[in-house]
């Protein structure tokens, strides 16, 4: 059998874990009621999208599986067969089946069919015993397991310089991003096809042309030669192709797995940084004269060892902070009802694709209205605008350099250093910090960080008709902001957001890039800084986010302002990566020295070109996914829906050229779906094209009664058949 294409394969995998679940429940209540007609329907549909999920990725010996328990499920739905256990045990084993077929990885999955033919087919005999009403098999053995190694190897452990390491990191990451070319350049080909197809047609015209004109005999050779040589061309493309997409698969695959592979090498166990910190906190304590219980939680916790590098100084940092500020003296501590021993946590976890560091005390925490005198007493703001700071904003003055609430300095703090230099850690990896406290309860600093430095997730911005990257992490909002909501006031303009006034800057002028036109009402502003100083950065376009990996720049280049770093996209694109602190100090500095513009709105006029929406209307998970990449691929805007019923919801927002699809489907099938669409006034000229494997004349008749625009069956996409078949319905993708 031919493999199947990986990155459907992976989807095939999550179709069959949720149809597996519908299954199962499914006929476990048939066991126990054999006429419950919604679990004989809702496993006959799983059965049905299994069988065309299979199809699509090339699996036949699963699609005779899935083929076999549809057969019985609809017997006993036409009420032909009434299902025993032993059917369910049938059932059942099919159902197990199908789970280690999807399970088994594509390289492998000739080898693993040739050595499980016989279990194949002992489960397709019982399924038809099932529909035959046969005396039921001898019970079969459980299928051999795989046997496991001996016994555990121990991992060699090679010392491997950080430079070595870097440069792994570095060609792994180029040859991720090389692997991308294929699919585009698979793309390409397909039209290449397509235009092959085109020609070949026009031939076939122009031999029918002179057919009329009876032609010289040499004429019509060299015609039906060139027809010929056409044909083998279309032939040789096609195999070129499915060759060519195997291999896309396999490189990407194995460009993914070296950059895993890569990434875990760089990584090392949280409690690398830990281990000295126990007894820092015990001495410090004793020098305090306190007492502390020291834990650290998450010592196994993955870390990029660069970050794992640098987080050694600012822990250090907060465990001064915590025993010397905020853990009481016993005495103290007794007198608040609480115990002698105060208790000081360190905790490492990834939480949403994120390191999350915390620093926990049970002291008496931060004393708010002390940190407001003492800001005043500094005179870092008026007493005024002192009493209108909010908790977040007081908390924010803990980080300035030099600031600090000790009025003695001594050689555990009081210079007002650690703060600061853990905020400045913070920002050096791309990551934020957070101080929350209840009095007399506590102080919490989440440290929260990226997992690893090679990577970072990104929402990728339009500035000057370049792309560029700003780390989400530091993102506070990206949102569409209406002209009429820009204020003016003491000549800067200005946003609310959240009750927040919040200053605006347009970000060609901060990137020192030219400007171009803003063509909508909808401004696209990116709220950048912390709770003293945030901005709203006008972009000309959000292009979306993505996982982009991280190329250091040149040492030759030096420091480029308001840049961090670069990247590439995935087809390979450089990008540069925003350093959001230089662009905040950037704007203080315009803010400053009187040079910020205003943000000057275009009134461009929009053009009339938009993508074409369609709507995908599938239950199977791998059907929909397939034809919303192929569509997606080809420019069409594709939004998909479950089933029937979330169709319906989904296409009366307005705005689609073309509905795409399936007829069984649970809630409502895609017969009903088209009847609601042609009857109803505002939707009816929206075109609808079904996409099922019932092939039977009387399915398409019943399906183009309805009102459907084109009936198609589902098969190979090679030949782009679906595709074409849009184009003919609304045309191209962009209009």
């Amino acid at each position: 059998m031919s493999t199947s294409p990986f990155p459907m394969l992976d989807v095939f995998r999550q179709d069959v874990e949720s149809q597996v679940l519908v299954l199962t429940g499914g006929l476990l209540a048939l066991e126990r009621d054999p006429h419950a007609a919604a679990e004989l329907d809702a496993c006959m549909r799983a059965a049905h999208s299994l069988k065309g999920a299979a199809r699509i990725v090339g699996l036949p010996v699963a699609v005779r599986v899935a083929h076999a328990m549809e057969d019985c499920l609809v017997a006993a739905q036409q009420g032909r067969l009434e299902v025993t256990p032993d059917d369910v045990d049938r059932l059942l084993g099919a159902v197990d089946l199908l789970s280690r077929i999807a399970e088994t990885p594509a390289e492998q999955m000739d080898t693993w069919l040739a050595g499980r033919a016989p279990e194949v087919e002992a489960t397709l005999s019982g399924l038809d015993a099932v529909l035959e009403r046969a005396q039921p098999p001898a019970p079969q053995e459980a299928p051999a397991h795989d046997v496991a190694p001996a016994g555990p190897v121990a991992d060699r452990v090679l010392q491997v310089t950080a430079e070595h390491l870097k440069t792994l990191l570095d060609l792994a990451g180029e040859s991720l991003v090389e692997s991308r070319w294929v699919a585009p350049f698979t793309a390409s080909l397909l039209r290449v096809k397509r235009l092959q197809q085109h020609s070949s047609r026009l031939l076939d015209e122009m031999r029918g042309t002179l057919a009329a004109a009876d032609p010289d005999e040499r004429v019509r050779a060299r015609i039906g030669a060139v027809q010929q040589a056409l044909a083998e061309s279309q032939a040789a493309l096609t195999d070129r192709l499915v060759e060519l997409e195997r291999f896309e698969h396999r490189s990407s695959n194995l460009a993914h797995r070296l950059y895993d592979a890569a990434v875990a090498a760089r990584m090392r166990p949280f409690a690398d940084v830990t281990t000295h910190l126990p007894r820092l906190a015990r001495d410090l304590a004793r020098d305090l004269g306190k007492e502390v219980r020291f834990e650290v939680i998450g010592e196994a916790t993955q870390v990029d060892r660069d970050i794992l590098a640098q987080l050694e100084a600012p822990l250090g940092h907060l465990i001064r902070n915590a025993l010397d500020h905020g853990i009481e003296a016993p005495a103290e501590r007794r007198a608040a009802g609480k115990p002698a021993e105060g208790l000081l946590q360190v905790a490492a976890r990834h939480s949403a694709g994120t390191l999350q560091v915390t620093v926990h005390d049970d002291g008496r925490g931060i004393e708010l209205e002390r940190l407001r005198a003492s800001i005043v007493n500094k005179a870092l703001i008026g007493r005024e605008a002192a009493q209108a700071l909010t908790e977040p904003e007081l908390l924010e003055f803990l980080f300035l350099p030099g600031f600090s609430l000790k009025e003695q300095v001594t050689d555990i703090s009081g210079r007002g250093v650690g703060l600061d230099a853990v905020r400045d850690m913070v920002s050096r990896v791309r990551g934020t910090i957070r101080i929350s406290s209840q009095p007399a309860a506590g102080t919490r600093v989440l440290l929260q960080l990226p997992v690893t430095l090679s990577t970072v997730r990104a929402l990728l911005v339009e500035v000057g008709g370049e792309p560029y990257a700003i780390p989400l992490s530091q993102i506070a909002r990206a949102l569409k902001l209406p002209a009429a909501g820009i204020s003016v006031l003491e000549g800067r303009q200005h946003f609310e957001l959240d009750g927040q006034r919040i200053g605006l800057v347009a970000a060609h002028q901060v990137l020192d890039v030219d400007a171009r036109p803003l063509s909508s009402d909808q401004l696209p502003v990116v709220a950048l800084g912390d709770a003293t100083h945030t901005y709203g950065l006008i972009v000309e376009r959000f292009i979306g986010e993505r996982e982009l990996i991280v190329q250091a720049l040149e040492d030759k280049v030096g420091k480029i302002p308001n840049i961090s770093a670069g990247a590439l996209m995935d087809d390979g694109t450089p990008v540069l990566l925003v350093d959001v602190d230089d662009v905040v100090q950037s704007i203080d500095r315009l803010i400053s020295g009187g040079r910020l513009s205003r943000v000057q709105q275009a009134r461009a006029e929009l053009t009339a070109s938009r993508k074409k929406r369609v709507l995908v209307v599938e239950d199977s998970l791998t059907v929909r996914e397939l034809e919303r990449k192929l569509l997606g691929m080809h420019g069409y805007d594709v939004e998909v829906a479950v089933d029937g019923m979330d169709g319906w919801n989904v296409v009366r927002t307005g705005g689609f050229d073309l509905v795409v699809t399936d007829v069984d489907m649970p809630r409502m099938d895609g017969i009903e779906l088209v009847r609601r669409i042609n009857s109803d006034p505002a939707l009816k000229a929206i075109p609808v094209m079904i996409v099922s494997y019932k092939d039977r004349e009387e399915d398409r008749v019943r399906g183009l009664e309805a009102g459907a625009a084109y009936y198609l069956t589902k098969g190979s996409f090679h030949d782009e058949t679906l595709l074409q078949a849009v184009v003919d319905l609304i045309g191209e993708a962009v209009a």
